[in-house]
């Protein structure tokens, strides 16, 4: 199922990138029940109401030797997307720097939101003043402290969600070249 324009809040850049997503079932084994059709698929904007009332995040990067780095992170949901940042000397933001692979999990196991994708960096050099303002604010709002650059905007390759699983259990891939 194609999405079109499901979350209006969305800049241009991250509406064009629902709308080239495909929703539909998660792959797995039979024996996990998930259903055939596409009754009960979970919208879009689940996904950001959920990131953004989180406080806590979990984290996945790529360490150099391949072996996967999983942390706990703070971030936030501007723009219609999932933002999280840390200090330059930080092993996970140093994965990034080597491989921009990443994957965000809320902290709840029953309510679930993965984001498989890519982290863009967002500085002082590669993102607008106005964007950097943004998400300083939505940080000073949520967790009573500026951060500071580098921001990381998370670009999911695959999304998993559900609430009751297996009958809501919804994927969307993105088809925008990436």
């Amino acid at each position: 199922m194609r999405l079109r324009g499901v979350c209006s809040s969305m800049s241009d850049d991250h509406s064009r990138a629902v709308d080239d997503a495909n929703r539909s079932r998660p792959a797995t084994e039979d024996s996990y029940g998930i259903p055939d059709d596409e009754n009960g698929l979970l919208p879009w904007g689940f996904v950001g109401e959920m990131l953004a009332g989180d406080r806590s995040y979990w984290t996945t990067t790529v360490r150099p030797d391949g072996f996967p780095h999983v942390r706990p992170t703070w971030g936030v949901w501007v723009d219609g997307a999932f933002h999280c940042g840390g200090g330059e000397g930080t092993r996970w933001v140093r994965n990034l720097e080597r491989n921009d692979a990443i994957v965000v999990h809320r902290e709840d196991a029953e309510e679930v939101v993965i984001l498989e994708g890519r982290a863009e960096r967002l500085d002082e050099e590669t993102a607008g003043a106005e964007l950097l303002e943004r998400l300083e604010a939505a940080y000073e709002e949520k967790y009573d402290v500026r951060h500071g650059t580098p921001f990381f905007r998370v670009r999911p390759d695959v999304a998993f969600a559900w609430s009751e699983f297996p009958t809501d259990a919804t994927r969307w891939t993105f088809t925008d070249g990436r």
